[in-house]
């Protein structure tokens, strides 16, 4: 059974499970996100959310197989970012940070599932314009967001979470 929810303290071992395994995968080369273990993301990454009411999960088969922040808070770096919206209200714009999906649901459309949450949720909440970004590196990601609508607006190199020479791509689209 799937189901897309707020998180709640006793999610947050499953989370940081989630982060756990995907650096992994990073560190043995079977994965290419851009993350590195102890900077970016950790445990506290997800308590942050928590406490600010923005964690959201999903669970499939009874354990937590995605996870991800949303709310209207866009990054410093987003201003560098030439937009294809440029003039959208700030309080119309709702982002997505930090989707994880577990290795072991990889490919099971987990990542796609929880985008449609987000737009469904970003338009409840009277937010037709989205936002969102990731590592260049992360192919696999850009690929996903590509094949669900979203534009790359560009690319901005920065420090991103404490993770040196990033070359964050900033994601649109617009629900109108």
């Amino acid at each position: 059974m799937e189901n897309i929810r707020k998180a709640v303290p006793e999610d947050i071992p499953g989370i940081v499970a989630i982060y756990d395994r995907i650096l992994t995968e990073e560190e043995s080369g079977r994965a290419v996100v851009g993350w590195i273990r102890g900077v970016y993301p950790t445990r506290q990454t997800a308590l942050d959310a928590l406490e600010a009411g923005t964690l959201f999960v999903l669970e499939r088969e009874g354990v937590i197989a995605a996870a991800a922040k949303i709310d209207r808070n866009q990054v410093p770096e987003y201003a560098d970012a030439p937009w294809r919206y440029p003039d959208a209200p700030d309080e119309q714009v709702m982002v997505l940070h930090t989707l994880v999906v577990d290795p072991a649901f990889a490919g099971r459309g987990c990542g796609s599932e929880f985008v449609r949450f987000y737009e469904d949720y970003a338009l409840a909440q009277g937010c037709p314009y989205l936002r969102m970004d990731t590592n260049a590196k992360n192919t696999a990601a850009r690929r996903l967001y590509a094949r669900l609508g979203y534009w790359e607006s560009g690319i901005v190199p920065c420090v991103f979470n404490g993770i040196p020479d990033v070359q964050l791509v900033c994601l649109e689209k617009f629900l109108g």
